[in-house]
């Protein structure tokens, strides 16, 4: 495991860790409908010496293809690859230990991993590569702003149970209903705002980060929402509420009318 500080604005520094790289098979154990579109499947098997310090991390789940049917596994450690491209997509690894690995899916596309999810039972097979990395945000502001839509929620999950008592955190949500929202385990100082989508109007949580009052002073936001969406957020966060570029993070977990993308959102 190699370790460097990859950014440092006024004080804080976001530390890069990186992983050797491997593949693991593993086995599902159990599943769960957390809400109406959101299913936590619990993975056991070769999950020793799996090692993920951020949560926002990222793994690569692997499945067959849609229309062959054939399971394509990258060849670790080769620039390029010959022949199918595997059919992957990132996911956030919600809780692990050196025993099980929890994975959680919004449902909404059926895509190969939401389609895998809706049918996966005890005893299916599941290949997963990574996390290559974690980018770790510096402990020391004194309060954080999560922003996401439902794809959002495990990274969300974790870093509420990560943070240290009395921490002082905003959480923006979009969910689909009240029957979506989650009841999160935190022992943070975490005020919640929930969100609900509107298929005509896409850009809700923008809407509701106009009304938002938040935290002036050293605060650090994360952002993780569909492409674009992440974008505006990201401008409206500089332009409205005077938060510096620097203290942002934004991602665009999926792209609209491609859910297969993850965009690193700098400007």
């Amino acid at each position: 495991m190699d370790t460097v500080i990859a950014k440092e604005a006024a004080g804080r520094s976001i530390t890069r860790v990186r992983y050797e790289t491997r593949l693991r098979e593993l086995t599902v154990t159990a599943v769960q409908s957390v809400t109406p579109h959101l299913i936590r499947i619990t993975l056991g098997g070769d999950v020793e010496g799996f090692q993920s310090l951020s949560f926002d991390d990222h793994i690569k789940l692997f499945f067959p293809d849609p229309v062959t049917g054939v399971l394509t596994l990258p060849v670790i450690g080769s620039p390029s690859q010959d022949g199918p491209k595997p059919v992957a997509r990132d996911y956030t690894p919600r809780r692990f230990d050196d025993k099980s690995l929890d994975i959680e899916f919004a449902v909404h596309e059926a895509g190969p991993a939401t389609q895998w999810a809706i049918n996966a039972g005890i005893g299916d097979t599941l290949h997963i590569g990574g996390p290559r990395g974690s980018n770790l945000i510096s402990p020391l502001y004194d309060s954080y702003v999560l922003i996401g839509d439902d794809t959002a929620l495990p990274a969300i999950g974790r870093r509420l149970a990560e943070l240290p008592a009395g921490k002082k955190v905003c959480v923006l949500a979009e969910v689909d209903s009240q029957d979506d929202r989650l009841t999160f385990e935190t022992q943070a100082d975490a005020t919640i705002h929930w969100v609900y989508r509107q298929a005509a109007y896409p850009n809700c949580l923008n809407d509701a980060l106009k009304g938002l009052h938040l935290r002036q002073g050293d605060v650090h936001v994360w952002v993780a929402c569909e492409s674009a969406q992440a974008k505006l957020i990201r401008q409206q966060l500089i332009e409205d509420h005077g938060v510096a570029p620097h203290a942002i993070k934004a991602s665009g977990y999926w792209r609209r009318g491609d859910a297969a993308t993850h965009d690193r959102i700098d400007a």
